[in-house]
């Protein structure tokens, strides 16, 4: 159950900041202060103490120049595994259909593997279903975080805490996160047309 709390409230806080993010704050607080002691609820707290003290508008300022404007801060995370290719189309299918499994349909245009859509299945009950997308992009999480680190950007608290929730890394899994680290995202084979994520500057 703790777990679901601290993916519900990550996808929360993972969106795009605005006034409604602000009004829920109260709440969110309340859901942290109930988690057990431990990693994520230190994580969250560090994260709503920023928040508590930083304007929306420069809140928003950060996310855009993070999030939209650094590609190696995505968010989306068949991004980390797959790149731009044809692959990742593939990628996409297998979230859409933990998505449908458990019952719930994404809004239209909004990609099912955004960080926050896989935390708010996990925080609308499906955990099972999206513990097991974000274990099979642990690396592409791992990666999000030490780019978060470098720009030391309070968001690395967010992100830390959801892996927090996940058993400790594989051999295999701290292999995925070496290469990924040392290759980065595929790339698209020539002549092929690269996949693309709406809205992402070019």
């Amino acid at each position: 159950m703790s777990d679901r709390a601290v993916h519900l409230t990550a996808s929360v806080l993972l969106g795009y900041p605005d006034e409604r993010l602000a009004g829920a704050v109260p709440l969110l607080a309340e859901t942290v202060a109930g988690l057990p002691a431990g990693e994520p609820a230190r994580r969250l707290t560090a994260f709503l103490d920023h928040l508590a003290v930083t304007p929306v508008a420069e809140l928003a300022e950060h996310y855009v120049a993070t999030f939209d404007l650094k590609r190696r801060c995505c968010l989306y995370l068949s991004y980390y595994a797959y790149g731009d290719t044809r692959k990742r189309g593939m990628a996409l299918l297998r979230f859409k259909h933990a998505f449908r499994e458990a019952g719930f349909e994404l809004a239209d245009g909004e990609l099912p593997d955004h960080l926050a859509a896989v935390c708010e299945l996990s925080g609308r009950g499906a955990t099972e279903q999206a513990t097991r997308l974000l274990r099979e992009h642990r690396a592409g999480l791992e990666t999000l975080l030490a780019a978060l680190r470098d720009e030391r950007s309070p968001y690395q608290d967010v992100v830390a805490a959801v892996l927090a929730t996940l058993p400790p890394p594989t051999a295999r899994e701290r292999a995925a996160v070496a290469r990924l680290a040392a290759e980065g995202p595929p790339v698209e084979e020539v002549g092929l047309q690269p996949f693309t994520i709406p809205g992402d500057p070019r």
